[in-house]
């Protein structure tokens, strides 16, 4: 009997390839185009960010190109909980988001996953640098090959039973050959350039974007140093994290960094570099410190290729 398989498309070259993949593989294919918010709920005028008009439409060109059906799904309500509500909150908490992790874990590998199980399909596909493994029983999550693209570390918290259930055809090939591939087969984002962004904060201002969001301002406060001497003035608690150097506008003499928040005085704690080293987080000890420990971020263990789980830095 024929496998089916969702194939997770943003438009871009990869998820592309993957599609393209499956269908040499044989499997009955379709391709899907996740809708997480529109351009208004973000703050943008015109179509230029992860799942816009164009992204959608190149998305579309290739899978017709490949025979495939193409669905656009609607997530956009999942998405501002679970992904643009917590990253508003981690940054009001003094931490620093990963939304990317929440994305895949909420709504690639649930949402897109339980629509794949409405579908009756059996698998989920996606243009990730990784590859799942079976050994023993057990499904194992492993680095992709390509090192400079590898994408194992946002994937820590896939379950058995997603595992099982998800396939990462570009898992053994670098970005190069990727290229090649699509450009051979004449898809028309074969060089499409990467977003190097949080899709939903294009131009990088985080601090810009919650406050849009929110309605709320942050107001200024002290820099100080870690005996509480007064350095200046920060522009707003959000702006900052954990091991930043560039922007901050102190001139001390030396390289100072953001070293700790103290969000009940309002107050940016700055250092050395030294004073970003540590021997541990909440978690666990490292034998040798280890620099600029950010709350918010994940934190993920491998034995050797292989990712044994993680967790979120408190």
């Amino acid at each position: 009997m024929m496998k089916k398989a969702i194939i997770a498309m943003s438009g871009g070259v990869d998820s592309s390839v993957a599609a393209y993949f499956m269908k040499q593989q044989g499997y009955e294919c379709i391709g899907a185009t996740m809708k997480l918010y529109d351009n208004e709920d973000i703050g943008l005028s015109r179509e230029k960010t992860c799942c816009s008009a164009d992204d959608i439409e190149d998305a579309r060109n290739v899978a017709r190109r490949l025979g495939m059906p193409y669905y656009v799904f609607n997530f956009k309500d999942e998405f501002e909980e679970k992904v643009i509500q917590k990253f508003i909150k981690t940054y009001e908490l003094g931490g620093t988001p990963n939304p990317c992790i929440d994305c895949n874990r909420y709504l690639k590998f649930e949402k897109l996953m339980q629509r794949m199980k409405e579908l009756q399909y059996d698998y989920v596909v996606t243009g990730h640098y990784a590859s799942v493994e079976c050994k023993d029983g057990r499904y194992c999550l492993k680095r992709g090959k390509d090192t400079t693209k590898d994408q194992s570390y946002v994937l820590y918290s896939l379950t058995q039973e997603q595992l099982s259930h998800t396939l990462f055809p570009l898992g053994e090939y670098t970005k190069a050959e990727i290229r090649e591939i699509a450009e051979r087969e004449g898809f028309i984002n074969a060089r499409k350039k990467e977003s190097q962004d949080i899709c939903f904060v294009p131009d990088g201002d985080y601090a810009h974007f919650i406050e849009q969001h929110t309605g709320n301002t942050y107001p200024k406060g002290d820099y100080v140093d870690k005996y509480g001497n007064v350095l200046g003035s920060h522009n707003g608690i959000i702006r900052y994290t954990i091991g930043q150097r560039k922007g901050l506008g102190v001139a001390a003499g030396v390289p100072v960094y953001v070293i700790d928040k103290d969000l009940a005085n309002n107050k940016v704690i700055l250092g050395s570099n030294e004073d970003l080293m540590t021997t541990h987080v909440e978690a666990d000890h490292f034998d040798s410190p280890v620099r600029a420990v950010t709350r918010g971020q994940a934190i993920v263990l491998y034995d050797g290729e292989y990712v044994l789980g993680g967790g979120t830095i408190l």
